[in-house]
């Protein structure tokens, strides 16, 4: 059927099939069109006189009403829990269109995901990255889903306190850019009424100072503490944290973790970790002098090359089936075709881990 409506934008009308073809829905203002009464000046100058709309203008009337009221009284316009999905880049005899980072987000369950510790900093730093360079490219619903589960993740650090130097950075990114975006390059770029991003901005400035006014309790352990590990204890705590702040953090607490984060084999090994792949650092490894400075060379380093994301769960993708998918590890054992229908003889060698910015990646046409 040729699409019919009051305005390019709309959904067309709604029609129903008759014994005598098809007759277009009215939904209001039918008894008026049969009956062709006169409206009296009183009706017309009424409060109630919603019904004395007739055909296209009452339909739209009613329609925007329903869909204010929709939107003031939901969370999210799209509620999905899929566990998967298919990324399609283009179109053939079987499939026709592509998946957009929008779908991906709109789709995939990461409101389940911030409750997994594991997964929680993958989620951080993937809202991070599109808060910098991604969030124009969003559709309306992929940028309320956004804003709803970024809700979710403010909150989860108030309550555990868990990593809220990420979720920092992640708020300060995001400012920056709907500053950029709403006073230097236009509001033409945003999707939605410009009083909406500016409540977004007032939210984001309010989740700002709370998590700035964010206050970790003391807690009181009858057991033993961390404070009576014995040294190697802790010299071995500190030799498994990959982030140079956390180190840094950590010596704060007691003069003698102070003493153990300043140690220079520390910082060395930290270097290669993040920079071993560099030709420079390379270099420094066969070098065996006792002179360098390593956690000045590790932040010397920091300014011109990125860290080494490490994550403890992430995304999959089965380069096979062209399908993006959270691994549920605790059914894995049991189901090795669980976590999305992979037609490969072996599944375990088309997985590929996505990292935040190969997620980006994968939807850049």
């Amino acid at each position: 059927m040729p699409f019919l409506g009051q305005d390019w934008r709309s959904p067309g009308w709604s029609w129903t099939k008759t014994e005598h073809g098809w007759k277009r829905m009215v939904y209001f203002g039918h008894e008026l069109e049969d009956n062709n009464r006169e409206i009296s000046l009183t009706e017309l100058c009424g409060d109630n006189n919603d019904h004395l709309f007739v055909g296209e203008v009452c339909e739209f009337n009613s329609a925007k009403r329903k869909k204010d009221f929709y939107n003031n009284n939901t969370k999210s316009q799209f509620v999905f829990r899929d566990k998967w999905i298919y990324v399609q880049k283009g179109s053939t005899k079987e499939r026709h269109g592509y998946c957009t980072l929008g779908e991906a987000l709109n789709r995939l369950d990461f409101s389940s995901a911030i409750q997994d510790l594991r997964r929680f900093n993958y989620v951080a730093k993937l809202f991070q990255l599109i808060a910098r360079s991604q969030l124009p490219s969003l559709s309306g619903a992929a940028q309320k889903n956004y804003f709803n589960i970024l809700e979710k993740i403010v909150r989860k650090v108030l309550e555990d306190h868990y990593n809220p130097r990420l979720v920092k950075e992640l708020l300060q990114d995001l400012n920056s850019t709907l500053h950029s975006l709403t006073i230097h390059v236009g509001r033409c770029v945003l999707v939605g009424n410009v009083n909406i991003w500016g409540c977004r901005l007032e939210t984001i400035v309010k989740w700002q100072q709370e998590l700035n006014n964010l206050e970790i309790p003391k807690q009181i352990y009858n057991g033993m503490s961390f404070s009576d590990l014995p040294l190697h204890m802790h010299d071995k705590i500190l030799y498994n944290l990959s982030d140079a702040f956390d180190i840094i953090n950590l010596g704060q607490a007691t003069p003698t973790l102070q003493a153990l984060s300043e140690n220079r084999t520390l910082w060395k090994k930290l270097c290669h970790f993040h920079f071993s792949d560099k030709p420079f650092c390379r270099s420094l490894a066969v070098n065996k002098s006792d002179n360098v400075d390593w956690k000045l060379m590790y932040f010397s380093l920091l300014k011109h090359y990125p860290m080494k994301e490490q994550y403890g769960d992430t995304l999959h993708f089965c380069k096979h089936c062209s399908i993006l998918f959270w691994k549920d590890r605790s059914v894995a054992l049991l189901f090795k075709d669980f976590d999305h229908p992979c037609t490969a003889s072996d599944p375990d060698s088309c997985l590929m881990p996505v990292s935040p910015q190969h997620f980006i990646d994968l939807f850049m046409f």
